[in-house]
């Protein structure tokens, strides 16, 4: 096949599923006659082997190239690295964990050569995950896109296809706080979305907790709306509405009908209601400062502290 294609893998302690990830991606691409193609490995800033078992990659396969970043940025900050550096026609993303099946990357180059600019996958809802992580997920693209705007689908992975000239555009996003599928949805182009099964987690555990799961969400909500802060004027007039309504049920009851409302549990609620909403409302707002504190200076998203393909270049 006349083209080069770029396949960009992140990863954080990834050691023992690495060496079967390459194996899988060298055979497949060559079943597929792609003749001219390179496998990007990014080291998001691994505490075990994984920098050294990319070494031995490298100098075991020629088409194999790797980025060291220079600490933990993040999945999706060691992806955006691994994008930036990609020089294929045809650029693929995906995770190291073998949950992405390597063998539908045939599929994905056939979308693309059939006019698509991005092939995104959705994966479809496994039995083997939690009913609490499967309906959250759900419920957060509802959210997602009640907000944005963006009808993102269900389960949309980062195991994506894109051309290069929606790779060119994404290369030049200047945001620093991302979500990139998202941003990629929001492009445009034309696009066309690929349903799979994932695989078990082939080595370790997912280094996504619901830590990051719920930073991540955030992230994707805030950094594609500014809906959030309207619902917060909106909690705030209806709460306004509420405490004049009962003033006024308590001036009506004192006056007219000469009762006084006594009752301390009464009062504490609306305390704490109030309360409650004052916060959430600070707390949205400070969401939105802190994005906007981020981008403001203009850091870069990731440092690299070596790569291999910069090696190459100079030869």
């Amino acid at each position: 096949m006349d083209f080069k294609l770029s396949v960009v893998v992140p990863a954080y302690n990834e050691q023992e599923n690495l060496p079967v990830l390459v194996e899988k991606l060298v055979d497949v691409l060559r079943q597929a006659d792609i003749q001219s193609y390179e496998i990007i490995l990014v080291d998001d800033g691994s505490t075990d082997e994984t920098l050294a078992v990319m070494k031995v990659l490298h100098d075991r396969f020629a088409a194999c190239h790797y980025i060291e970043l220079s600490r933990n940025f993040g999945h999706q900050y060691a992806l955006k690295a691994g994008l930036d550096a990609a020089t294929g026609d045809a650029v693929i993303s995906m995770d190291a964990d073998l949950q992405h099946p390597v063998e539908l990357i045939p599929d994905l180059i056939r979308h693309w050569q059939a006019g698509h600019d991005i092939v995104y996958t959705i994966r479809r809802d496994s039995k083997k995950e939690t009913l609490f992580k499967r309906l959250t997920s759900r419920l957060y693209y509802k959210i997602f896109g009640a907000f944005s705007g963006l009808n993102l689908p269900a389960g949309s992975a980062d195991f994506r296809l894109m051309s290069r000239a929606a790779a060119d555009v994404l290369k030049q996003m200047p945001e620093r706080v991302l979500f990139l599928r998202g941003l990629v949805f929001w492009m445009g182009f034309k696009q066309q979305a690929v349903v799979y099964d994932p695989a078990p987690r082939f080595k370790g555990q997912s280094h996504y907790n619901l830590k990051r799961m719920v930073q991540l969400a955030i992230a994707g909500v805030t950094a594609f709306s500014v809906k959030p802060l309207r619902l917060a004027v909106y909690v705030g007039l209806i709460t306004a509405a509420l405490g004049v309504l009962f003033t006024g049920y308590v001036l009506y009851m004192r006056l007219v009908a000469g009762t006084v409302i006594s009752g301390w549990a009464s009062v504490m609620s609306v305390i704490l209601i109030l309360g409650g909403c004052q916060l959430f409302v600070m707390g949205l707002i400070g969401e939105y400062v802190g994005l906007t504190f981020m981008e403001a200076k203009k850091r870069p998203s990731y440092i690299v502290r070596y790569s291999s393909l910069a090696q190459r270049k100079k030869s």
